[in-house]
């Protein structure tokens, strides 16, 4: 017997990477950071605990203050989430009146959002190289959502194509999800002004070490911010919790380490792209905290599986474009060295 509304009877959810004990695996799936929260994080949660017998701030000022004056913008251009996963759920449910469009690889979540708010989607395919081509988009009506660096190939699409196509419809909502931009090029967060019509995504997940606190912020002109609270009031006014709002607040008065940790991820990534080269493996020119890489030799499948029986997790999409490709997180170089060692293994054993 199901009480499920007969709607949500098709509904396929999204699917997270597995999670377990890191004493025993290797974790390279799920794109989070190798690296621990800013030293302070830690204090900052532990002092906020002894008030949660109250509400928390619904201005979720600890966090909007200091994150409006690094990224540039006016506090009321900014809205705050329980993850950027909630800031794409309010955007899929009150903003797509007129249908959206994304790419055909890209981040789950859109195709999920749209089949959960009944939202009318156009599936654009990747070029044959996973390069997104935004004049593709130019006959389609309704809102335009991609990721940049896109997930799981990595691409980055320079600001320049994405102006050019703000330009061109200024009369259509243009969402840019930014979750790895800290690993790569110029943010689309500083055309704010410029583009009315540019909404644009973030996260502390990624280059934060928060993907456990559950932040994550949208940035766009006033209007639309205050639109984006009118949803947020009427379903979840206290989104962020007290010891989100600590930990966010104290990390954004860390970013020298914030900053240190990104290089660190850079460094370790590009020195993976090259290892992974020398073994054979074709791969994308990935700009985020994780590689899109498959071998000749084996299937992506197998290759997952092979892993797996070595303890190291990485992430397998069975789609049709991406079957042959493992996408792989970007941990500490140790924990890329002892990949790569593996992996050596495996190729090995597979050609003999």
């Amino acid at each position: 017997m199901t009480f499920l509304n007969q709607k949500y009877q098709d509904l396929t959810p999204y699917t997270p990477g597995e999670q377990v004990n890191e004493g025993e695996f290797i974790k390279l799936n799920t794109n989070e950071s190798p690296y621990p929260p800013a030293p302070s994080v830690e204090s900052a949660v532990a002092e906020v605990s002894q008030s949660l017998n109250r509400y928390s701030d619904i201005t979720v000022e600890a966090v909007a203050k200091p994150l409006a004056q690094h990224l540039g913008v006016k506090q009321e251009q900014l809205f705050l989430g329980n993850g950027s996963d909630e800031v794409l759920s309010y955007i899929f449910q009150g903003f797509t009146e007129e249908g959206i469009a994304f790419p055909d690889v890209t981040y789950g979540f859109y195709q999920v959002y749209s089949a959960l708010y009944k939202v009318d989607s156009t599936v654009v395919p990747l070029n044959n190289d996973f390069t997104l081509e935004l004049k593709e988009y130019d006959a389609l009506a309704g809102t335009v959502i991609f990721a940049n660096p896109n997930a799981p190939t990595g691409i980055y699409l320079s600001q320049a194509e994405i102006c050019a196509f703000l330009e061109r419809h200024p009369d259509r909502l243009v969402v840019v999800d930014e979750a790895y931009i800290d690993f790569s090029g110029a943010s689309m967060v500083t055309l704010i002004e410029k583009y009315q019509n540019l909404f644009v995504v973030g996260t502390f997940s990624k280059s934060r070490q928060l993907a456990g606190a559950r932040l994550g912020f949208g940035v766009g002109n006033t209007d639309l911010i205050a639109d984006m609270n009118r949803l947020r009031f009427s379903l979840n006014p206290y989104n962020i919790n007290s010891l989100t709002q600590a930990a966010g607040g104290a990390v954004l008065q860390e970013q020298e380490y914030v900053d240190q940790k990104i290089q660190e991820t850079i460094q370790v990534r590009e020195w993976s792209k090259q290892a992974l080269t020398k073994l054979g493996f074709e791969q994308t020119d990935s700009q985020g905290n994780f590689l899109f890489a498959k071998h000749p030799q084996i299937t992506g499948e197998k290759l997952f599986e092979a892993l797996r029986e070595k303890k190291i997790l990485v992430r397998w999409f069975n789609q049709p474009r991406t079957k042959d490709y493992l996408r792989i997180t970007v941990g500490t170089q140790e924990q890329m060295e002892q990949l790569v060692k593996v992996l050596s293994t495996i190729l090995e054993e597979v050609e003999a």
